[in-house]
């Protein structure tokens, strides 16, 4: 058999708890570490595995096979992946896609993570429920408690974000309205979802001076998701309003976390996070409920917020957390879901409609 179907050998997940979970390790040999989350998703490991949201995040897949459609070259969020690494119950090495043209073992190897197999995902999935926040380690060896901990300080840094931004503005072109993507750790699907709208759309690096942007004179500014806690972007939501409450703006994700940052609320971690592509929300004037794609461990506080300026408009019927804000007197508004979805649901497709058309409202007004 060759090496990525029987894997590097024995491999160890320690939990910051003393807990060590014993598998088969897969892909990158070297150690992995970061806060243990899971994915609740039957497909969509590609995704997954290439969204820049997951930065930093080790992730446990709670479906039992992952893999058994390869890896293709159309399915990725982004040019690397950000994990620091995955939790499998078993890993498929064998394909049968036709579009597949690598094993997930092969491309863990190449971009550089580790994969461990063979796990109990259940019981992880149950210790994350149970415990909230839980940080691990995936090596070779099992780690004493001090050496999680060390690991640990070190995870804890300021800002993911400027890891997965871009590093350079890009130009797409289009015969559409101008947009302006703030890259907080976007999704591609996100950006596909514009330029299917034909709209033209700058990408711009998260910490891109508000004069530069308004020199690009768009028509429309969407902040998208990303990685991390969204309060470490504090120092830059008073120039990002200045922004906002001068051009159409919609906010992803961690972009409409900060959207609510720019007003004045406030924002907490979630016990265990929201990730899969099953979640229910509750549209608050239609009443409509819809199936969404969602991957997120922060949530908008709701008392927190000025209801003079930022209304609750779509909520977690799980839950009852803030899934959407929309401004009461600009066209501004946000959604804690992903409407690009990729993996999930495409219920939610339209919010990118609702964009467009404020945009083209404000420029009618514009040039009445």
């Amino acid at each position: 058999m060759n090496r990525e179907n029987t894997g590097h050998g024995t491999g160890y997940l320690t939990l910051e708890s003393g807990e060590v979970f014993t598998g088969t390790l897969y892909g990158a040999l070297i150690s992995g570490f970061g806060e243990v989350v899971f994915h609740t998703g039957m497909t969509g490991y590609q995704e997954v595995m290439s969204d820049p949201s997951f930065a930093g995040q080790i992730v446990t897949f709670t479906y039992p096979l992952i893999g058994n459609y390869g890896i293709n070259d159309q399915d990725f969020e982004a040019a690397k992946p950000a994990l620091t690494g995955m939790i499998i119950s078993e890993l498929c090495n064998e394909p049968s896609h036709y579009q597949s043209r690598k094993t997930l073992a092969e491309i863990a190897d190449q971009y550089g993570f580790p994969i461990l197999a063979g796990i109990d995902t259940r019981t992880i999935t149950k210790r994350v429920r149970q415990n909230g926040p839980v940080f691990g380690v995936i090596s070779d060896r099992i780690l004493s408690a001090e050496e999680v901990v060390s690991l640990r300080s070190k995870h804890a840094k300021k800002s993911l974000v400027a890891d997965v931004s871009t590093q350079q503005i890009l130009r797409y072109t289009g015969n559409g309205e101008h947009v302006v993507l703030v890259d907080l750790g976007m999704k591609t699907s996100i950006l596909h979802a514009l330029l299917k709208m034909e709209c033209k759309v700058t990408v711009v690096p998260f910490d891109t001076p508000i004069s530069q942007i308004k020199e690009l004179q768009p028509d429309g500014l969407l902040f998208s998701n990303g990685p991390g806690d969204p309060e470490h972007l504090l120092a830059y939501c008073s120039e990002w309003r200045k922004l906002v409450e001068q051009i159409p703006t919609l906010g992803i994700c961690l972009g409409h976390q900060v959207l609510a940052l720019m007003f004045g609320g406030k924002t907490e971690k979630l016990a265990y996070g929201h990730r899969g592509g099953n979640h229910p929300v509750k549209e608050l004037m239609t009443g409509k409920v819809y199936m969404t794609s969602q991957n997120h461990g922060y949530v908008v506080k709701e008392e927190s917020l000025d209801k003079r300026q930022l209304t609750v408009s779509y909520r977690n019927v799980n839950d009852g957390s803030v899934e959407g804000l929309c401004h009461q007197s600009m066209p501004v508004f946000s959604v804690q879901f992903h409407p690009e979805a990729h993996p999930g649901p495409s219920d939610t497709s339209h919010i990118f409609h609702q964009f467009l058309q404020s945009m083209r409202v404000v420029g009618a007004n514009r040039y009445a």
